[in-house]
């Protein structure tokens, strides 16, 4: 039974019309119901780059967005300002009884939605916040002490035991839309309006909105059962390739969950666990809001890190002299993505390696990625530095040679991006300083001259790492 008049459905992270739990409750309890997105100059005016491939992702996915609703007689308000501000006086402009959103578990997230929940109590509505870019999320998977996980396995098979079909359920929508508030279209900023330039999105194949996810996902599916054999292979099809639309929610992570169950292989349940991976830091981004800044494992914030003068400008733009960690920057400046192999074998060599802090790469990957994601890549690089929960022990530290020698081992896709080096036989490309005189000589590259000496010395480095370590205990 409706309770309220008119509703105003605000998306943020879940840019899709199907399977939405806030929209689905909107049409669900009001007789009248609004949409809206804001492009938030709270966020948009912190961006280094006017060309930011995530903004014009989000443009596309919102224009979408926009003409769905209007094929289904309503529309969506586009507005560009603080969303502190601009939700509140829209809500009031309508004259809606709530405001109902997806739970966003960041830290700033969940300071802008309490300063939005406070102005509408003062008008005398409510902002109503639903579960919906996760399968769990805050204190529903604790530990029998009723405390957090920090570790993850546990934490996966705790999350195993609770799913029930109730959690999967689809979450209805298109049935109600006859109560979407008719409206003729509503305006929509230019990605110029907003204070930004079209990006090179579409020349890496990269679509957005709800029809870009769905065509990534029925590829993957194709795929899937062998993806536990591929997935750590950067020069091979591997990955689903659906993390920036699970950022941005044009894809449903309860469908997700629901076709790795329906999957019974070894690749869909790997998956399955990369799924619980994502909501795992999510959770200990919600407990843990310092680590934001600071590391889990608190002691390591004793670490006084050198930061050698050049090594992190040398690390971001792919002249370490180690190909596999240049291929990997490279992949990241050239096209806004990353191999999750890479992501880990990179962090490990910027804090292991050249002893460079690990915020100042959680923050370039902030700034490059069009996938970030704060929770994922806070998690991921404390994982990687040794200094977070769940971390890799601090003592283990990747070897960049034998890494890329295991995972690119015949250098396809080192040669896709480091093309400098494809005229270097398989035997030395991974280490081309090693190469004899004679076959730098047939080869025509010269380490030094055509692509740049090792930086660092891998075992001296590692050496100082775990002195660095041991000084704090």
């Amino acid at each position: 039974m409706s309770t309220d008049a008119a509703a105003l459905v605000w998306f943020r992270r879940d840019l899709r019309l199907t399977d939405h739990t806030a929209l689905s409750q909107a049409l669900a309890t009001a007789r009248r119901v609004h949409a809206v997105f804001v492009f938030d100059t709270d966020i948009l005016e912190a961006l280094p780059n006017r060309r930011d491939r995530r903004v014009e992702f989000i443009w596309e996915g919102v224009a979408a967005l926009k003409h769905a609703l209007e094929h289904h007689g309503g529309s969506l308000h586009v507005l560009h300002g603080p969303a502190r501000s601009r939700i509140p006086a829209l809500a009031a402009e309508l004259g809606v009884d709530s405001v109902h959103a997806a739970r966003d578990y960041e830290p700033f997230a969940h300071q802008r939605d309490q300063a939005v929940a406070g102005s509408l109590a003062r008008q005398g509505r409510r902002l109503v916040l639903y579960k919906d870019q996760v399968v769990f999320d805050t204190d529903e998977i604790l530990n029998a002490a009723g405390q957090p996980f920090h570790v993850y396995t546990p934490y996966r098979r705790a999350w195993l035991a609770r799913l029930g079909p109730e959690h999967l359920a689809e979450r209805p929508t298109i049935e109600r839309f006859e109560r979407l508030a008719r409206l003729p279209p509503l305006p929509l900023p230019a990605l110029e309006d907003i204070g930004f330039q079209p990006t090179d999105l579409r020349e890496h194949g990269i679509r957005g909105g709800e029809a870009g996810g769905r065509a990534l996902l029925a590829d993957f599916l194709q795929r899937i059962d062998h993806y536990h054999e591929r997935r750590d292979y950067p020069g091979r099809k591997g990955p689903s390739y659906l993390s920036v639309h699970l950022r941005f929610g044009t894809v449903s992570v309860r469908e997700l969950v629901r076709l790795a169950l329906d999957r019974d292989s070894e690749g869909a349940r790997v998956w399955l666990s990369e799924l619980i991976w994502r909501e795992f830091y999510q959770m200990l981004l919600w407990h843990y809001p310092h680590t934001v800044e600071h590391a889990f494992q608190r002691k390591f914030d004793g670490i006084v890190w050198p930061n050698p003068p050049g090594h992190f400008e040398a690390w971001c733009e792919a002249r370490t002299g180690y190909p596999i960690v240049d291929a990997a920057m490279r992949q990241l400046n050239r096209t806004g993505y990353m191999h999750n192999r890479l992501r880990m074998i990179a962090a490990s060599f910027l804090v292991k390696d050249l002893h460079v802090d690990w915020r100042l790469g959680e923050r370039h990957f902030a700034e490059k990625l069009i996938d970030y994601d704060q929770a994922a890549n806070i998690g991921g690089w404390q994982w990687s530095a040794g200094v977070g929960t769940d971390a890799q022990p601090w003592f283990r530290i990747f070897n960049p040679v034998t890494q890329s020698e295991r995972f690119d081992p015949d250098g396809r896709f080192i040669r896709r991006y480091l093309p400098e080096l494809a005229a270097v036989p398989d035997k030395h490309l991974h280490a081309p300083w090693k190469m004899p005189v004679s076959v730098q000589e047939a080869c025509g590259v010269v380490p030094g001259r055509d692509y740049p000496w090792p930086i660092v010395d891998h075992a001296q480095a590692r050496a100082a790492t775990l002195g660095l370590f041991k000084a704090v205990g």
